[in-house]
Parts: C-alpha cells; structure tokens; sequence
C-alpha cells in the first residue's frame, strides 16, 4: 500500500536544489582557490536562507492542515536527515586522523562532541579558533561545521516559536515584521560590533556567532509567513510573470557580483554587506518558489539536482578532504588545477557514497527495526549483500575514531607532543604593551633622524678612513660576529644599526622579527599571525597619519591569501614615491595562491622605482631543512638566512 504524504499540498520546489547547488560550489571553489572565488564563502548564507523558508513554510503547512505542530515528529525528521551524515564525517575524520595525522589530534574530542550537540561555533569563538587564519597551531578540517551548529540551533527553538506566534499573533503579515525585524536586528548587532571592534581585528567572532549571523535564516523564515509556496498561483499575467522574473535576475546578478568580489575580511560585509546579500537571496528564494515564474524552471536540470540533493554531503566533506590533500601533497602552487579537480572529484565521490548508503538509507530506516537489523548483522546466513560490508566498515571506522578521541586529551597537555610550529607561533605572540612602547620609539627615532638628516651629498659618499672608523665600531658589536657567517660585512652591520624602518608583515615575519630587530634596533616591525592585505592597507595608512612610517618600509603579505593589483597599488600610494619600499616575495607551496601573489610582486617592481621585490621564494626554495613541517615558516635554521637576505636587500638601498 502506497504512503500517504504527510502534508497534503506540499510542493517539492525543485529549483531550490539549484540555489543549493550555487551555494555549494561557492563555498568549495573559495576553499579551494579564495584567490579567483574571493566571495564564494556566500554559498553559506545561501543555505540559511533556503532553510529558513523551507523548515518555516513546511512547520505552517503543517499547521494549516493539523491546526497542531508535531514537535516529536519534526525532531526525529531532522535528526534522520542530518545527524547520519555528521556523526559520519565526524569519525571517519577522527578516524584518518589517529592513523595518518595525529598532529591534528588536539582538541579533538571537543571538536566532535560540540559539533554533535551543535555548539560547535561558540566553542570556536570561546577558544579563539580564527575562520582565516590557515597556519596557526595546525587547521582544523571542522573549521566549516560552524554553520551546521547554527542550523541545529535553529531547528531546535524555531518550531515552538513559531507555534506560540501563530497563537500569539496570529496575522501572518504582523508575524512577518516581527521576524524581519529580529533579522534586522541581527544585522544592526553584526553592524556595531564590527564598528566597535579594534582595527584590523580578526572578525572571527562575527563570522561564527549564532546572533550575528542568524539574519539569513530569520529573511528566509520571515518570507515563508506571506509567501507559503502552496498559496501562491501558477497562472498569473504576464506582466506580473515578468516582473518576477526581472526581479529574479536583479536579485541573483546582485548575489553573483558579491560572490567574485567581497573579501570575507572587508569591513563593508560585516557592516550591512553580508545582511545584503541575505535580502539578495530572499528575493530570489521568492520568485523559486513562486510556480508562475520561470526561475523555477531555470534553475531545475539534472545536474542541479543531482547536486542539490547531495549538497550537505558535499559541503560536509570539503574541508576534511582539502586539509588532509594539503598534508600529503606539498607543492599544490606548482599545480593549481589539476590538484583542485582531484580534490572536487575525491569529494564528489564521497558525498556520493555518504549520500546512497549512509544518509539516504538512514533517513528512511524504521528505527524500530534496529534489534532485527543488528541480530541479522551478526548472523551470517542472512542475506544482507553489501549493507553488512558497510556496516562492518562503519563500526571500525567508529572504533578507531573513538580511540582518536580518547587520546585527543592527553595531547591537548603534553606540550612535548604538539608541532613545533604551533609552539613557536605561540612563543612569539605579540606583546601588546611591548607594542605600544616600540611605536612610540619608532616615532621618535623618524622624528629625530629627519630632524638631523646630513646633506643629501654627504651622506651619498664615504672616506676610506670613516669605512675604516666604522669598520673598527662594527667589531664592538657581538651581534656583528655572529651574523658574519651569513655574508654581512662589518660595514653593512654597522650601517643597519641606524637604520630606521618600519615593517608590516603576517606570521612568517613574525617568525623573523627577533633577528630583523637584532639586525635593525631602530625597526619597528608589526607582524601578526593569519594577517592579510585587506588589514595591512589600514595598518599602514595609519603609521603613515601618525608619522610612524620611516624612510624605509618592509612589507612581508601573500602567506595567508592573495592580493590585487589595485590592492597593491593602495599600499604603494599610502607609502608614497618617497620612500624606499621593501617586499618580501613568498614560499608557500601548499596554496595555490603562491605563484600568483609572487607574480604580481615581479610585475609591479618595473611599475614603481622605489620598489624592490625581496625574492625570498627563489633564495630560501631549494632548502626545506630551512622550514617547519608546513614548508612555510623558517625554522630556526631558516631564520637567520630570512634575516640576513632581508637586510642586505634593505642595506644596498635603505637611506
């Protein structure tokens, strides 16, 4: 006997799966190449819309129809639907881990169960866990599952608030502007707190949080109350149909712009952008969902739905299956599309697998048949075919990924079992008081060298006796001596030490900074961890209005993302034709963006003469022995070459 359906005018929107395919490839191609997909991560809100409009009109159908809301039966649905999938990606992650990547292991066991209670994004603000940082203390592959926490928030308070707005309430209209209001809300919050931060912080606490981010599913959810799929007509007059459907390409241009062009960093999406693209995307969810518009139909084919319907399988497996590539193979620069397309198709490929033999069957399985299920697993005359293979497979995958989270606590403590690269980003933090007191030096030491600067002449020439005089200087210094050995002169030793230079750089000159001081004591040098171009262009434009940038600037960005010729160019504008300025090219073998940040350096030298390209990359890249295990941070044994090529590119110019 066939099922009756539950709702009976329920609707399968199928261009919904569309949206859904959009929004999954956005999200991967910016993972996989932020440098050409810089606005992909907007695939995420695009989720959040799409569910909010669809869980909110399915919970009124639901109403409408039962004049009751089944809680029971809704948190069983979405437990079957989502939690197969999670708890699968979750141990077979661990799983990989305990056996091919233990250095990943730490905090581990707080990963998975905060994902699996979904407060996994609170856990990630609360222990500082950085969306963009992608070298510091080893990158987590649960680093996107924040959204799915969010979602789980959702599901779990949604309903009973819907409930008691239907009762309370009762006008949908007025339910409507209630809701887009709180949306609002949660933008105007996002909006503050982003105004409040300090400048050029990281807006991981923004990106993550349940309350600044829940706009997106609140527009989707306010829509379903005066947009309910089953209520609207299928035969409208033309002019309405191309209304609708002018809106629809409006909307989703609007979207496709913000998706190639905002950087997940730029103040502007944290102060109305992200909430913008939201509204984008409520509009276009309401022309899909309206059947007398042709969008619906556009965004319907095979493919899309093929995608569509896989698309939390594909979105859940992207990261592990980067980070884990990206730990195996080193030299992705050196193949930025053939390493992608491996990738795309390992993920296609698990999702698959996910999809036909682990969420599909689990979401239609009759748990009351578990005792059955499980009696006949162990019974070998039974004839399950390749569900008992799978099943086997499954349960080790479960056991070994326990044994991962078991150890994962003792590793979280024994400082002697984490990398040394996590070690050494955490010993050179930066000292804020420290900081503070530099600069204030920095600018003193400008002001006092403009103020006693020698003649323009003088300074271009010098006696064999002051070579001589400062040559006999130079050997007073130990820090001289020991720096000989790398091709430092005693002269150029010497003439460092009144050098004034101001450096902005991310965490490989950080890892430099002890020695580029040593050799520079009148530097000041603002290097951060995960730091970015998008944050340096303010960085910098502020020393420049405070007066703290010296005649000669030292710039070390591209480790953590690329940058933009235009963006290029802001910086050079700020610093001026004045001033010499230094750019340390970059080795990052294991992103994509490597080749391309290093090519646009070269190609910018010949634009600007007071720039010089500091070729790091082709100095330091036959020499791994020279970095930690990430191929991207000197190591001890690679700082002093870091250091001393640096100041010697600097001394042959520097005034």
């Amino acid at each position: 006997m066939e099922k009756k359906p539950r709702l009976k005018k329920s609707r399968y929107i199928t261009g919904f799966d569309g949206l859904r395919t959009i929004g999954v490839i956005g999200v991967i191609l910016y993972h996989l190449r932020p440098e050409l997909f810089k606005g992909g991560y907007l695939g995420v809100p695009i989720f959040m819309v799409v569910s909010g409009y669809l869980i909110t009109d399915l919970l009124l159908q639901e109403f409408d129809q039962n004049n009751r809301i089944d809680f029971k039966g809704f948190f069983i649905r979405r437990v079957k639907r989502l939690y197969p999938g999670l708890i699968a990606v979750l141990f077979a992650t661990s799983a990989y881990i305990t056996l091919f990547s233990q250095n990943l292991l730490h905090n581990l066991h707080m990963m998975v169960i905060t994902n699996l209670t979904y407060v996994y994004n609170w856990w990630q603000i609360a222990n500082g866990q950085s969306y963009f940082a992608r070298f510091a203390n080893g990158e987590s592959p649960f680093t996107h599952l924040w959204t799915l926490s969010i979602e789980g928030q959702y599901y779990l308070v949604w309903p009973f608030i819907v409930l008691g707005l239907l009762m309370l309430v009762k006008n949908r209209s007025k339910i409507f502007n209630i809701v887009f209001i709180l949306a609002v809300l949660s933008g105007i919050e996002m909006a503050v707190l982003q105004f409040m931060a300090k400048p050029n912080a990281d807006p991981s606490r923004l990106y993550y949080g349940t309350d600044t981010r829940a706009f997106a599913i609140l527009l989707g959810a306010a829509l379903a109350f005066i947009w309910p799929s089953t209520k609207l007509k299928a035969k409208i007059q033309t002019k309405q149909r191309v209304l609708l459907d002018s809106i629809g390409v409006v909307s989703l241009i609007g979207m496709l712009i913000m998706v190639f062009t905002v950087d997940a960093q730029s103040s502007f999406l944290y102060l109305g952008g992200m909430f913008l693209f939201s509204l984008l995307t409520m509009i276009n969810v309401a022309v899909v969902a309206h059947p007398g518009a042709d969008f619906n139909r556009l965004l319907s084919n095979p493919v899309f739905t093929w995608v569509g319907k896989r698309s939390y399988g594909l979105y859940l497996y992207q990261f592990p299956v980067m980070i884990f590539w990206e730990n195996q193979f080193r030299d992705i620069a050196d193949h930025p599309v053939l390493y992608p397309v491996i990738e795309v198709l390992i993920i296609v490929l698990l999702s698959e697998l996910s999809y036909r033999y682990i969420e599909n069957p689990v979401a239609h399985f009759d748990f009351k048949q578990t005792g059955a299920y499980l009696k006949a697993l162990v019974t070998p005359s039974t004839k399950m075919g390749a569900r008992r293979w799978i099943s086997y497979a499954m349960i080790v995958i479960l056991a070994i990924g326990s044994v991962g989270l078991i150890k994962a606590p003792s590793v979280k403590t024994d400082a002697a079992n984490t990398s040394a690269l996590a070690n050494h980003l955490k010993e050179t933090k930066a000292d804020k008081k420290k900081q503070a007191a530099d600069l204030a030096a920095a600018k003193s030491s400008i002001a006092a060298a403009k103020k006693a600067k020698h003649d323009a002449s003088a300074s271009k020439s010098m006696s064999i006796s002051q070579s001589k005089a400062i040559e006999s200087k130079a050997k007073e210094h130990p820090v001289n001596q020991q720096y000989e050995k790398y091709g430092l002169t005693q002269v150029q030793l010497q003439k460092a030490q009144d050098v004034g230079l101001t450096a902005v750089g991310d965490s490989v000159m950080k890892d430099g900074e002890p020695i580029l001081k040593e050799l520079f004591p009148k530097a000041y040098i603002d290097a951060a961890v995960s730091r970015q171009m998008v944050q340096s262009i303010g960085i910098v434009q502020n020393y420049a209005n405070t007066g703290a940038l010296a005649d000669n600037v030292l710039i070390g960005l591209g480790t953590n993302g690329p940058f933009t010729p235009e963006q290029l160019d802001q910086m050079m504008k700020i610093i001026g034709p004045e001033r010499n300025v230094f750019w340390v090219n970059v080795r990052v073998p294991t992103r994509a963006w490597q080749n391309d940040v290093n090519g646009l350096l070269k190609a910018s030298a010949g634009k600007y003469k007071n720039l010089t390209i500091i070729d790091w990359y082709g100095y330091s890249n036959p020499h791994n022995d020279w970095f930690y295990d990430d191929l991207v941070h000197p190591n001890p044994t690679g700082n002093p070459y870091y250091g001393t090529y640096i100041a010697k590119a600097i001394l042959a110019k520097a005034k």
